[in-house]
């Protein structure tokens, strides 16, 4: 079926085509033939990035007489972004037709769309407060609506617009059509439907509040204090990603965004404390891809219309299983594939199973990559990059002859190798000291890990040393923190290091045999989260770690608490004294 068999109006079929629309999507294919024949209320349910827009845009515009002076059309919408995203739609399609559309909405100056308003429009698109504040104001009147378009419902009610949106509606005719569109279902929506509309076809492309069946959904499990470096080894392991990157609050939004542009990534944020024209700069420049990732909360990314989006990271879960739909809806747009990917601690890992059974789908447990995975992968992009560049033979042949006259005497091998180095050192020297990041023990005995360093997994062997140190569990330690400590203070780098066995307040691991003394005398007195650290070669008679255990609880203390006075950095006991 072509948009042509539809029944669309000859001026709305030529705009579209020049928008390159060719053929419908499932939802648009159901929606339109009956809201331009059956004067009915509606209910179109369909994942988010499957053209619902143009689903209801195209039959009001065809359905719709232009040039009056109050509104005959009212579409309400959660966000500012949603709401300039339907009003350029919409007038796209209706280039041809002589129908006006303007927005309303709140953080810019209400003077001039009050002056919009009392021009005479026929469309009206609005979120909740602003378009209240200008009934009101009796700025905009309601009596001659004909149709009432509630976008993204089950996402207005989750902002707490309900009240906003039934005070609105009182407004509007009895005789009008409702058409109400969601990408879920939950029991306020169905509330509003039945509240508002009389004998409504329902529409549902998928089963109910199912996501869209081109995402890849992953989740990684890592410990909390590895949130952040994990998510920088996932983008680090997609070097071509265009994504967002979602948060719960502004602040940690800001904050990671922050975090990200000082590592060298290019994100920027995206929340409701930055001005609208900063917001518009924002997503502009995201549009254009001068920005890859764009760090946002989820009021914030709602509107984001952008087909090309690759992947979607959960920093941290949404609080809110539907968000979860909206979140990772932002990619695999217009038929394309994407992934959503979670970051979630071992506390966390019982949510998923409540997000497969309201999306319908399963999720994969991934792995954080290592640092050899990515090292590869960003070593195969720069020689793509290299492959790929174009050669200017007449701007560097005059320098030509003297850079080879430095390359003389060595090999073509040597030579690549010299310029792979040059651009590719710094990141092999960030990672070669890289530990696991992956947490373990979550319970799911069937996908665990096959590069974990839990307790037992590797062997001691005849060519390591067994040693003791006095944090544990109830110190924050864990296998990650561990190796990324003795790295860090040592110099060696995590292949040298063997067996780790993390206990509650206390720790063994294995080192080769020549790193003895250099582990004895860097890692005595070396910090960790605060706590200074005590290692000593374990015992190896019968007994012997018996008796490192008992000295370790004689430094900290009956019960394995720390004696404060002994363990505790300076600051804080001069604070004490």
């Amino acid at each position: 079926m072509t948009f042509e068999d539809l029944g669309l109006r000859s001026e709305v079929l030529l705009s579209i085509k020049e928008m390159g629309f060719e053929i419908p999507t499932p939802i648009q294919e159901k929606a339109i033939p009956h809201l331009l024949t059956e004067d009915s209320d509606f209910v179109g349910l369909a994942q988010t990035g499957t053209g619902k827009t143009a689903a209801f845009g195209l039959p009001l515009l065809s359905k719709i007489s232009g040039a009056k002076k109050l509104p005959q059309a009212l579409i309400i919408c959660p966000t500012r972004e949603l709401c300039l995203q339907i009003t350029n739609d919409i007038n796209l399609y209706g280039k041809y037709l002589n129908v006006s559309c303007i927005s309303v909405y709140g953080g810019v100056d209400i003077k001039k769309q009050i002056t919009d308003v009392k021009k005479g429009t026929d469309i009206v698109v609005a979120t909740p407060g602003r378009l209240m504040d200008l009934i009101n104001r009796k700025v905009v009147l309601l009596h001659q609506i004909r149709y009432v378009v509630l976008d993204e419902a089950d996402e207005m009610l989750n902002m707490g617009f309900k009240e906003d949106i039934d005070d609105i509606l009182k407004f509007t005719p009895v005789e009008k059509n409702v058409w109400l569109f969601s990408a879920t279902m939950p029991k306020e929506v169905a509330s509003i439907a039945a509240s508002y509309m009389d004998n409504p076809l329902e529409l549902s492309i998928g089963a109910k509040n199912q996501g869209n069946e081109n995402i890849l959904h992953t989740y990684f499990v890592v410990y909390e204090k590895d949130r952040y470096p994990a998510l920088k080894r996932l983008i680090d392991f997609h070097p071509e990603i265009y994504g967002l990157i979602f948060c719960r609050t502004k602040n940690e939004t800001a904050n990671v965004a922050q975090k990200l542009s000082r590592d060298g990534y290019n994100a920027e944020p995206l929340h409701g404390d930055l001005s609208q024209s900063m917001r518009n700069m924002v997503m502009d420049r995201f549009k254009k891809r001068e920005v890859q990732l764009l760090v946002a909360t989820d009021v914030a990314a709602r509107g984001i219309d952008v087909d090309s989006i690759s992947h979607v990271i959960h920093y941290n879960l949404p609080d809110d299983i539907e968000n979860y739909t909206h979140r990772s809806g932002r990619t695999a747009r217009a038929g394309k594939k994407g992934e959503s990917l979670s970051l979630l601690t071992q506390k966390e890992v019982f949510k998923v199973k409540g997000i497969e059974r309201q999306i319908h789908a399963e999720f994969q447990k991934g792995m954080i990559p290592n640092a050899a995975e990515i090292c590869q992968i960003q070593l195969k992009k720069l020689v793509q990059k290299i492959k790929s560049t174009t050669i200017r033979e007449k701007d560097i042949e005059p320098f030509l002859p003297e850079t080879f006259e430095h390359f003389q005497g060595l090999s073509k091998e040597e030579v690549i190798k010299l310029f792979i180095s040059a651009e590719f050192n710094r990141f092999i020297e960030y990672y070669e000291r890289a530990g696991d990041l992956n947490a373990m023990g979550t319970g799911d005995k069937s996908s665990k890990p096959t590069r974990s360093r839990e307790k037992g997994e590797r062997r001691r062997d005849e060519h390591k040393t067994r040693f003791f140190m006095n944090l544990g569990k109830r110190d924050g330690l864990n296998v990650g923190g561990l190796l990324r400590t003795l790295c860090d203070a040592t110099g060696l780098k995590s292949g040298n290091i063997g067996r780790i066995d993390i206990m509650a307040s206390y720790s063994f691991f294995d080192t080769d045999r020549e790193h003895v003394d250099r582990v004895l005398k860097k890692v005595n007195g070396a910090q960790f989260e605060g706590h200074q650290i005590s290692v000593e070669v374990a015992a190896e008679a019968k007994g012997g770690a018996k008796k490192s255990m008992n000295k370790s609880r004689d430094q900290r203390g009956f019960g394995g608490r720390r004696s404060e006075k002994k363990f505790a950095p300076p600051s804080f006991n001069k604070r004490r004294r």
